[in-house]
């Protein structure tokens, strides 16, 4: 996920197939800084994740986004 996503206090949520995106996705907040919120729980979608984007946050690879940027 790109760090351009929205202004800080922006909501995302994050709809995914991946079965360890309930891992991933609060590493990766924990990396940059973002608030990983939680699951969703929706009935059209059985993988979708909140998070909400902080000022400050530290920008990744947009190559490979679970690395830091240099």
């Amino acid at each position: 996920m790109a760090d351009r996503t929205g202004p800080p206090g922006t909501l995302v949520h994050v709809i995914t197939t991946d079965p360890a995106a309930s891992l991933d996705l609060p590493a990766w907040c924990h990396m940059t800084g973002h608030h990983y919120l939680g699951p969703v729980i929706d009935g059209d979608y059985s993988s979708a994740y909140a998070l909400r984007l902080a000022a400050g946050a530290r920008p990744t690879r947009t190559d490979a986004p679970w690395h830091p940027a240099q």
